[in-house]
C-alpha cells in the first residue's frame, strides 16, 4: 500500500511534458515553406507594376507619336498642295515666255527693252525669275522629302514602341502565369497547414486525454473521489450604382462607331485608339479622358451591365453584354465586335 501510494503521488505531482508532434513539426515547416512563397509572390507582383507602369507609359508613348505621324501626314498635304500651286505658276509663266520654239519672244523683248541699262535689266530680270522658280521649286522639293523622312522616322519609331509593347505583354501574361501558380502553392500550402494543425490539435487532444485519464485513476487509487469536467467549446460566425439608360446611350456609340480605322494618339471622329474610343462612348465627347492605366484606377464590378468597361494594363473596349465587347484592337483593323480578353477586369465609369 506504501509503495503504491507512493507511486500514485509520483504521477500527481511530477508534470508529464509531451515531446513535439510531428504533425506541428510539420505544421511550421510548412508555414516557412508558405512565407518563402510568399515573399516570391510579393517580388513577383512588384515586377508585374514594375511591367505595367512601363506598360502605360509605352502607351502614353505611342498615342504621342500618333499624333505627331496625324500632324505630319497634314504637314505633307499642305507642303503638296503648295508645290503643285508653283508648279502651276511656273508652268503658265513658261508658256508666256517660251511659247515660240525658237525662244526669240524672249529675246526680242530683251533686245527690245531700249537703252542698254534696260536690256540689261530685262535679261537680268528674265534670269531672276528662271532663278526664282527653281528656288521655290527646289525649297517645296525639299520641304516634302523632309516631311516625308520624318514620317518615315515617326513610323519606325511607332513600330519600335509597338514591339517594345508585345513584349511587354508576353512579359506580363508569363508573370500573372507564374504569379497565379505561385498563388495556387500557397493556396496548397493553406489547406496543408491546416490539416497539420488539425492533426497536431488532435494529436494534443488525445494527450490531454490520455495525461487526464492517468490522473483520475491516479485520485481514484488514492481514493480521493471527485473529478474534473474539461469543457472547450468554439465557433465563429462566418461599386457606383448602375443606370441602364446611361449603359444603353455608352453601347449606341461604340455601335456607331463601328469599322472606324485604329490610328495611335486618335479621339476621333473617324479614327481611334482603344483608350481614346473608350472615352469618346463614355462621355459622346472626342477627347481623350484617360487611358488603360487610369481604367484601371476605376472600381472594379463582378457582376458587369452593358455600358462597363473591360480593360487590363494594355487594352481596353466597351462591354455590351454575353462577354462580348466592342473595342479598337490595333494597328490595321477597325473597330468591331470580339470577346473580352483574358485577363480583363471590368471596371465603371465613377464620374
Amino acid at each position: 500500500m506504501l509503495i503504491a501510494s507512493a507511486l500514485v503521488c509520483s504521477m500527481v505531482v511530477t508534470p508529464v511534458f509531451a515531446e513535439p508532434s510531428s504533425a506541428r513539426e510539420e505544421e511550421a515547416q510548412l508555414k516557412e515553406q508558405k512565407e518563402a512563397a510568399q515573399d516570391e509572390l510579393d517580388d513577383l507582383q512588384t515586377e508585374l507594376n514594375d511591367l505595367i507602369s512601363k506598360a502605360n507609359q509605352l502607351e502614353l508613348d505611342l498615342i504621342a507619336k500618333g499624333e505627331e505621324i496625324i500632324q505630319a501626314e497634314e504637314d505633307l498635304k499642305v507642303a503638296e498642295a503648295k508645290k503643285d500651286e508653283q508648279y502651276e505658276a511656273m508652268k503658265l509663266r513658261i508658256k508666256y515666255m517660251y511659247e515660240s520654239s525658237s525662244g526669240t519672244a524672249t529675246m526680242e523683248k530683251v533686245m527690245t527693252s531700249g537703252d542698254i541699262s534696260s536690256i540689261l535689266s530685262q535679261a537680268e530680270y528674265s534670269q531672276q525669275v528662271h532663278e526664282y522658280d527653281r528656288d521655290q521649286l527646289d525649297e517645296y522639293a525639299n520641304t516634302v522629302k523632309e516631311i516625308e523622312d520624318l514620317q518615315d522616322t515617326l513610323e519606325t519609331e511607332r513600330a519600335n514602341l509597338e514591339e517594345l509593347e508585345a513584349e511587354n505583354e508576353v512579359q506580363q501574361k508569363k508573370l500573372n502565369e507564374t504569379i497565379n501558380d505561385k498563388k495556387d502553392d500557397i493556396s496548397n500550402l493553406d489547406e496543408m497547414i491546416q490539416e497539420a494543425a488539425q492533426r497536431a490539435e488532435a494529436e494534443e487532444e488525445a494527450a490531454r486525454q490520455a495525461e487526464a485519464a492517468r490522473q483520475a485513476a491516479a485520485q481514484a487509487a488514492q481514493n480521493t473521489g471527485g473529478g474534473s469536467t474539461t469543457t472547450n467549446t468554439g465557433g465563429s460566425s462566418s461599386a457606383p450604382s448602375y443606370s441602364v439608360s446611361t449603359g444603353n446611350t455608352v453601347v449606341d456609340r461604340a455601335y456607331g462607331k463601328m469599322g472606324c480605322p485604329y490610328v495611335w494618339g486618335a479621339t476621333g471622329p473617324s479614327t481611334f485608339d482603344c483608350s481614346g474610343f473608350v472615352g469618346y462612348c463614355l462621355t459622346g465627347s472626342y477627347s481623350r479622358i484617360g487611358t488603360t492605366y487610369t481604367f484601371l484606377g476605376w472600381p472594379r464590378v463582378s457582376n458587369p451591365q452593358p455600358g462597363d468597361v473591360c480593360t487590363s494594363a494594355t487594352h481596353c473596349g466597351i462591354y455590351i453584354g454575353n462577354g462580348q465587347m466592342i473595342h479598337a484592337p490595333h494597328t490595321g483593323d477597325v473597330v468591331k465586335i470580339g470577346p473580352v480578353q483574358s485577363g480583363m477586369v471590368y471596371v465603371r465609369y465613377p464620374y
